[in-house]
């Protein structure tokens, strides 16, 4: 992918006009021009011709990002990723972070929950990834008023506990930008939700490509964000196993500029031992029936909690087995809550994630639904609300377990084994 060099500027006009005046006012902005993606096409006699490719979704979206982000010029933001942000989610935010600031608009990127994969850890601290955890608590002190709009990046609201806080203080949502199924009507003055794209990783790398940053190979801070990016690119499409042509491109775009061993490094990441001990819970007490391997891996720590997807990765290679679902109750000791979580894994091609978790769980009593997914792989999250807690008493732990336990079990093997009772 070759980008054409546009050296003239484009100027954007912004019109007002003044309640209890005829006048109107214009204010000419220069704003760098978005650039046309060139490709190669071949000529049909082996030779190979420049042409442009034609207008696109893509190109498109750009143009509406960068008038929004032209509208609300030196601004303060906040970037809400979901509670247990992963690499597509951290990469995508930093990039919108960067995109942002042509604009002058200062961006905090902030998530609820908690950093626990060790490949997140080592990317935000080999990177220095500017990610910084809030709590649900902590919002409530922070000075709201000096924001002055939040913006939604990788997930729609329902997977953060800090969505609630910034809509009770009237801060507008700015920009939406996920590549996962629609889960509500959150209304966004920019909207860019693309469920057929694998990363969201992958829109903005065709953010970049069009010209709302231009990255830089002798910039540190481009070459990491780069790395990030291709970071949460290869890990939401499988080590672009599951890649489709837009997902390649967008690789081809940023192997110009990441660091290969600097991504390595983060790849190399270990496993911690709490992590290897939750892994073989799961083998521990897996069931497997009609190639899927069910699995309850008991309480965890709420630093544990994305030991669960990692024991889902490794149940789904199993031989005979296509799906894998790992669940356990998560138990954030700061805020007393307690939260089934549970990850599925999947390599059957004709299985949704998305409609198998959300016809398995359904939806709370907002018509929220409790998970979701996308391609090869979903997750759910269920509060538990008033039984969260009392622990310390192991009998009753022990019997709270077993009734979720039995609960998540007998609903996922009636889409499992549907003519079955397995209770």
């Amino acid at each position: 992918m070759l980008n054409s060099s546009v050296s003239q500027i484009e100027t954007f006009t912004l019109t007002t006009e003044p309640k209890g005046e005829d006048i109107e006012i214009e204010t000419t902005v220069d704003i760098p021009p978005l650039h046309r993606t060139q490709v190669l096409a071949s000529n049909g006699d082996g030779s190979i011709a420049n042409a442009f490719r034609p207008s696109s979704l893509a190109a498109q979206k750009s143009e509406e990002l960068q008038k929004t982000l032209l509208a609300h010029r030196h601004e303060r933001h906040l970037v809400i990723l979901q509670d247990f942000p992963d690499p597509d989610a951290l990469s995508s935010a930093w990039a919108y972070q960067l995109i942002a600031q042509q604009y002058d608009i200062k961006c905090e990127i902030i998530y609820a929950g908690t950093l626990s994969h060790q490949e997140n850890i080592a990317l935000v601290k080999l990177t220095a990834l500017p990610a910084q955890r809030c709590t649900a608590q902590s919002i409530k002190t922070k000075d709201l008023v000096s924001y002055q709009g939040f913006v939604l990046i990788d997930n729609q609201g329902t997977t953060s506990a800090l969505t609630s806080a910034l809509q009770q203080a009237g801060i507008p949502l700015i920009t939406l930008v996920d590549h996962h199924s629609l889960q509500g009507e959150l209304k966004a003055e920019f909207t860019d939700v693309r469920p057929y794209v694998r990363a969201t990783a992958t829109i903005f790398t065709q953010y970049l490509q069009s010209g709302l940053l231009t990255l830089d190979s002798s910039m540190g801070q481009h070459v990491k964000c780069a790395t990030a990016l291709m970071h949460g690119l290869r890990s939401d499409t499988n080590r672009l196993m599951q890649a489709q042509e837009e997902d390649f491109m967008a690789a081809a775009y940023l192997s110009k500029f990441y660091d290969a061993q600097l991504l390595n490094a983060i790849l190399q990441a270990n496993r911690s031992k709490r992590v290897m001990d939750v892994i073989e819970r799961s083998l521990k007490n897996r069931i497997v029936q009609n190639n899927f391997s069910i699995a309850g891996v008991g309480y965890l720590r709420y630093d544990d909690r994305d030991a669960i997807p990692q024991a889902a990765d490794f149940l789904v290679t199993e031989e005979n087995v296509h799906t894998a679902m790992v669940y356990g109750i998560v138990h954030d000791e700061d805020d007393e809550l307690e939260v089934v979580i549970g990850s599925l894994r999947t390599t059957k091609l004709t299985l949704d994630p998305d409609e198998f978790i959300k016809e398995a769980f359904g939806q709370d009593s907002t018509g929220r639904f409790f998970g979701g997914g996308r391609t090869g792989a979903g997750g759910f999250e269920i509060p538990m609300g008033f039984l969260s807690g009392g622990n310390e008493n192991s009998a009753y732990a022990k019997i709270k377990w077993e009734v979720f336990d039995a609960q998540i079990k007998q609903k996922l093997l009636k889409l499992v084994n549907p003519k079955d009772n397995p209770i």
